[in-house]
Order: structure tokens, then C-alpha cells, then sequence
């Protein structure tokens, strides 16, 4: 079976500074990843990478057999980035109607309803995200890179700026796509998520310092710095 991402040597370099060392990396369809890393850690950089937003300095990635950055590969990827960017005149309602014809999905109404009602912003649905506090822009920003249909998601930091109750939404819409087979990396320095993981991939300076069941695992020291 083709995995749902898999990295070769995957590494990105600023200048002289290595941002990401050469990453190995495979995950298997329908399986739930969660990749720690203090801040400055490299988790951005491996999701960017592998999301197909920046280049690599070396290496390669796949998506679901597709080089990271062909066409193949964004249709099966949707990036929940840690800092939301919204079009100034599109209302949320708008942003969701947009996104979803983007990807092909034109029965989208009840669904991106659904969605609203999950991380409370139904009742914002015609206000401009731009407008928005940051809890509320990322709220919106989750109901969007839910409204289009994909095999792996790709999470940076989701919890930054959330409410319990927007923590509890998003928990329950990963808890959704994993139950219908997509594959989940969700990166963070917070271990809200790490219960529900199949798998914690630590990064610490750029590097690959643990892969494994959370089992046994020594989250605080993974964490740290």
C-alpha cells in the first residue's frame, strides 16, 4: 500500500544554518502522527516542506507517491498553518463556498454548516475573518482546511490562541477524519494530543530524536530544549 508521506533525506538549509537535517520519514495511510519539538525545533520547516511550500535544500518527499508541490500531491494535502491568511473581502461563509469549489466539492452548504456550528462561528459565517480576534481567525481557519476533501493533514501548532471549547471542536474533527481514514502529523510543543496519537516523531534542533509509540516516551524531555 502506498504510504501517505514519506520523506528521503529531506533536509532545508538557510546560509550555513541548518533548519532540518536529512529526515527519513514514512506514514502510513490513515495513521495519526504527533510531531514534537520545542519551538524552533524544525517542526514548521518539516511541515512547510512536506506541504509543498518550501523548497527543500535536499532530499525528496512524497504524497501518497506524488512529489511534495505537484498537483497530485496538494489535491491530497490540506495545511493547517499557525498563522492563518485570509482574503480581506471574503466573509468565512465566502472563504468555505471558495475553498470547497477550489477542490471539487460542490455539495459543500451542509457541510461547511456543520463545520461553523462545531467551532462556534456559524453565527459569524458573513463577518470578515480579517476582522476577527486571533482565537476566532483560527477557528475559521480550521473550518477551512476541513471544508475540502483529503488523505493526509498536515497541523502546525493548532492550539495556539484556542478556547477549551475551540481545543474540544478541533480534537473531535481530528477524531472525524481519523475515523475515516485520513492521515494525521499534527506538530506541537503542547501535549494536549499526545493520548490520542498512534505515534510521536520528536524533533530537537533540526534532528530526529525519537520515533515511536507514546508509550514510555518521555514527552517532557522530547519538549524540551
Amino acid at each position: 500500500m502506498t504510504s501517505a508521506l514519506s520523506t528521503h533525506g529531506l533536509t532545508k538549509t538557510y546560509g550555513d544554518a541548518p533548519a532540518l537535517e536529512p529526515i527519513d520519514l514514512t506514514v502510513a495511510a490513515g495513521e495519526r502522527v504527533v510531531l514534537l519539538g520545542h519551538n524552533g525545533s524544525g517542526k514548521t520547516t518539516m511541515l512547510r516542506l512536506v506541504a509543498g511550500l518550501l523548497e527543500p535544500s535536499g532530499g525528496s518527499a512524497e504524497v501518497l507517491g506524488y512529489p511534495v508541490g505537484s498537483m497530485e500531491a496538494r489535491a491530497a494535502t490540506s495545511y493547517l498553518g499557525d498563522q492563518p491568511v485570509f482574503y480581506d473581502d471574503l466573509s468565512v461563509w465566502e472563504h468555505l463556498e471558495y475553498i470547497a469549489k477550489l477542490h471539487g466539492h460542490d455539495d459543500w452548504e451542509d457541510h461547511a454548516t456543520d463545520l461553523l456550528e462545531t467551532v462556534g462561528l456559524f453565527e459569524r459565517r458573513d463577518d470578515l475573518p480579517m476582522t476577527f480576534s486571533r482565537g476566532l481567525r483560527q477557528k475559521a481557519a480550521i473550518a477551512l482546511a476541513f471544508i475540502r476533501p483529503f488523505e493526509i493533514l498536515l497541523v502546525d501548532e493548532p492550539f495556539v490562541g484556542l478556547d477549551r471549547t475551540g481545543r474540544d471542536a478541533l480534537l473531535d474533527l481530528f477524531q472525524r477524519v481519523h475515523a475515516d481514514g485520513a492521515a494525521l502529523v499534527v506538530a506541537t510543543h503542547e501535549l494536549t494530543t499526545v493520548g490520542a496519537a498512534q505515534r510521536l516523531v520528536a524533533l530537537r534542533d533540526g534532528g530526529l530524536v525519537y520515533d515511536g509509540g507514546p508509550e514510555g516516551a518521555d514527552v517532557d524531555a522530547l519538549v524540551a530544549r
